[in-house]
């Protein structure tokens, strides 16, 4: 898969992911209530881990299954310089 994150995208989701996870860890520890309507405490506190992780891993690796999903890119290679081609050493 190419990378398809970059940019204020990927700048939110380093952002935001981990406040996520800590929020997560927070409720789930009882220091934070994230209960919703019916939702026990733990089982929200664990959803809103999940996200969290999911945002930090794709913003880490700047590749997401929804973003492609939905034709959406947000990664400029002409920017950063990166390349999505691995250089293969020559055989001598």
């Amino acid at each position: 898969m190419k990378k398809n994150v970059g940019g204020m995208d990927r700048t939110a989701r380093l952002i935001v992911g981990p406040l996520l996870v800590l929020t997560g860890i927070a409720g789930y520890a009882g220091m934070l209530a994230l209960a919703v309507g019916p939702l026990p405490q733990a089982l929200t506190s664990v959803a809103v881990f999940l996200i969290g992780t999911i945002l930090l891993v794709t913003g880490l690796v700047q590749k997401c299954p929804l973003n492609r999903v939905l034709g959406v890119n947000t990664y400029r290679r002409a920017e950063t310089g990166e390349s999505d081609v691995q250089a293969v050493p020559s055989q001598k």
